[in-house]
């Protein structure tokens, strides 16, 4: 048994007194070498590496740490390796720089407050243009929502009042000097709280951060307040936009107070679907726009990867996080959009996507797919339209989506967030099975392994681009291969809310329902088809319009006002 020695650069076998202390050393060098799946190097290998490790890799690895990691949240120094979604490199303009609007005439304020709060915003915006309602006025409606259900729910983490005046005042005062800004202009909407507005806190939903204020004005923002739209809460993240559990409870479902909504955009979800907001911007890295948009029973799109700008977002991973709009419709979720989406100077990942007008589409032209765990309601309504239906598959070979997403989301989320790990602050974190045991693991995965994960990536993307036969399809929101394959390519996807059944074992009276929904999918690039769609769907269907019974739960529910915390097994989705 040969021995390296550091001091002359030689082996040595002959050195017995030594011998007890280097043979453990190297079965610990084994054991780490074994956690990197690289235990085929020899004991002689080992030790050369290690060397070399403490030369080079160490020091050049705190350097960077030192230079680029101090902060949490990937808010600054965005990575150089920039993933692009497109599936054609043409650079010539091809689409709508604007979408043009329907016209909605012979709109008229309801008698109550709670039939203004489940209109939709186009409807909102004509009451604000012909002046029936004052933005001040409608904003205090929805303060008051909030206020209301906001404990019932946990899904608000801060009422943003002030701000919220002053902007509707704003809005009020342009409309008065005849200047409109469009149908956002007045209307109240909340962020998911890991989007920062200055001045308010910006938790990310963790314990680690619930007192964090950062003196940053997010893309996202910026552009909703360009077009006359009023923040009125910061909605809860899951921690660290992690599934539904936060530092201040666990966010529920309006449908079923007894449910929890899962996925970490819970609170825009919830309080889409509880009227506490006419819509709100989420955020998807890995299924938390489309699990909590279907459990919830809510129109959500999740956009093409690089539609949305992300500067001032808290990041979980540069090629994955995509910002989008929780809305009554379709059609609302496309006038969100169409506010939002642009290129973001400071987003080295965003594109100025020209994408055609949805209102315009001639889906009598499209043919659209649908695979086995669609619902057929939409397919016969599709159909119904004039829209030609084929049974639909994609055919792709590479077969560890699930393993490519977690590897690719885990280490830049861990990029993110070296410093928490490194000074332990993990150890309060709300549910330590979930990003704690995730980022541990994550330290032992070696570049090598992370870069042939994005070269699988890079082969999944091709297979299904050459699979994707049909202008678009409908299948299942929250299958998780679906979830993590769209994801990895980038694509969209519109939830849209197509009927309900009853819960298991309910009380008698009881209005609790459980939400059915199914996803229309469109390639990257072509939201515009995914939209028009979900708009014609609905068009002829009310499974959008119906409210959820927080207020009436049924005389035998034995629910509390506010209610009980109950601990259901947690579903784990980034």
């Amino acid at each position: 048994f040969a021995f390296f020695d550091q001091d002359n650069g030689k082996f040595d076998s002959k050195n017995h007194s030594e011998c007890p202390e280097k043979i453990n050393h190297v079965c610990l060098l084994k054991s780490g070498f074994s956690l990197l799946d690289a235990n085929f190097f020899n004991d002689t290998k080992m030790l050369e590496i290690e060397k070399g490790a403490k030369e080079l890799n160490i020091p050049v690895g705190r350097a960077n740490r030192k230079l680029v990691a101090g902060d949490n949240g990937g808010l600054h120094n965005p990575s150089s390796l920039v993933f692009n979604s497109a599936w054609t490199y043409d650079n010539a303009v091809h689409g709508s720089e604007k979408f043009s609007y329907p016209s909605r005439s012979g709109v008229y304020r309801p008698k109550t407050e709670e039939d203004i709060a489940f209109m939709s915003v186009l409807e909102l915006g004509q009451l604000i243009k012909t002046q029936q309602i004052k933005s001040e006025e409608l904003t205090g409606i929805f303060l008051k929502r909030l206020k209301r259900y906001s404990h019932v729910l946990e899904s608000v983490v801060t009422v943003t009042e002030e701000l919220a005046y002053k902007q509707a005042k704003e809005a009020d005062q342009l409309l008065a000097k005849g200047v409109y800004l469009g149908p956002l202009h007045g209307i109240p909407y909340g962020l998911k709280d890991i989007i920062a507005v200055p001045h308010y806190k910006t938790t990310w939903g963790s314990t680690s951060f619930k007192h964090q204020v950062l003196d940053i004005e997010a893309w996202v923002y910026k552009r909703l307040k360009s077009a006359g739209a009023v923040l009125v809460a910061k909605l809860v993240s899951g921690s660290l936009a992690y599934d539904d559990i936060w530092f201040g409870g666990r966010t529920r479902n309006p449908w079923n107070i007894e449910e929890y909504s899962t996925g970490s955009s819970a609170g825009p979800a919830a309080s889409t679907s509880a009227g506490m907001v006419p819509f709100a911007i989420g955020s998807e890295t890995a299924g938390s726009i489309t699990y909590p948009a279907a459990r919830c029973g809510v129109t959500a799109l999740r956009p093409t990867f690089g539609t949305v700008g992300r500067t001032g977002v808290m990041s979980i991973s540069e090629s994955l996080d995509k910002l989008g709009p929780f809305c009554r419709s379709a059609a609302d979720c496309t006038i969100v959009l169409d506010a939002i989406r642009g290129k973001d100077p400071d987003d080295p990942s965003s594109r100025r996507i020209f994408l055609d007008d949805p209102f315009s589409v001639d889906i009598t032209q499209l043919t659209v797919g649908y695979l086995e765990d669609a619902e057929m309601e939409v397919v016969h309504v599709l159909e119904s339209m004039g829209v030609k239906v084929i049974p639909f598959k994609l055919n792709y070979t590479v077969d560890s989506a699930q393993g490519i997403l977690n590897f690719t989301m885990d280490v830049d989320m861990l990029a993110h967030f070296d410093e928490w790990q490194r000074s332990s602050k993990d150890d309060e974190y709300e549910a330590q099975d979930q990003w704690p045991l995730e980022l541990r693991r994550a330290r032992v995965i070696p570049a090598v392994d992370y870069f042939q994960a994005q070269r699988a990536r890079g082969k999944l993307i091709r297979e299904i681009r050459e699979s994707f036969k049909v202008d678009a399809f409908v299948g299942n929101a929250t299958d998780w291969e679906k979830v993590c394959v769209g994801n990895l390519v980038g694509m969209p996807v519109i939830v849209v809310p197509t009927g309900f059944t009853k819960i298991s074992d309910p009380p008698s009276n009881t209005r609790r329902r459980t939400t059915i929904t199914t996803g229309i999918y469109a390639p990257p690039d072509h939201d515009h088809i995914a939209l028009a769609l979900a708009m014609a769907y609905q068009s002829v269907t009310d499974h959008h319009k119906q409210r959820p019974p927080i207020d009436d739960l049924g005389p035998d529910d034995s629910i509390r006002y506010p209610p009980e915390a109950v601990t259901p097994p947690r579903q784990l989705r980034g």
